[in-house]
């Protein structure tokens, strides 16, 4: 699969807020848009809400990051596997 360059223009700002929680999430924001990208032609619409609720510490990080990956293995992502999701996020890694 080839891969092509993609440039997104946003309110500063919002980048900084956007980077941010996309580390919160363990990803990068290249990663984050194309999970988002494959899900959105896969359903054929907005497909998913990710929110971030305050996390003040490393403790309440994992806690979160493993409720997260709980509520995908129960299956509630149906059209976006963890697996795909983490084979994005391997990508992102093995390119950076």
């Amino acid at each position: 699969m080839s891969q092509v360059s993609m440039t997104v223009r946003m309110d500063s700002q919002l980048k900084t807020m956007f980077d941010a929680l996309c580390s919160e999430f363990g990803m990068s924001v290249n990663t984050a848009i194309n999970i988002f990208a494959r899900a959105v032609v896969q359903r054929r619409r907005i497909p998913f809400e990710i929110r971030a609720g305050e996390v003040k510490n490393t403790a309440e990080r994992v806690a979160a990051f493993r409720n997260m990956r709980e509520w995908a293995e129960d299956g509630n992502t149906p059209d976006l596997t963890l697996e795909e999701i983490n084979e994005e996020i391997s990508k992102t890694r093995t390119n950076r």
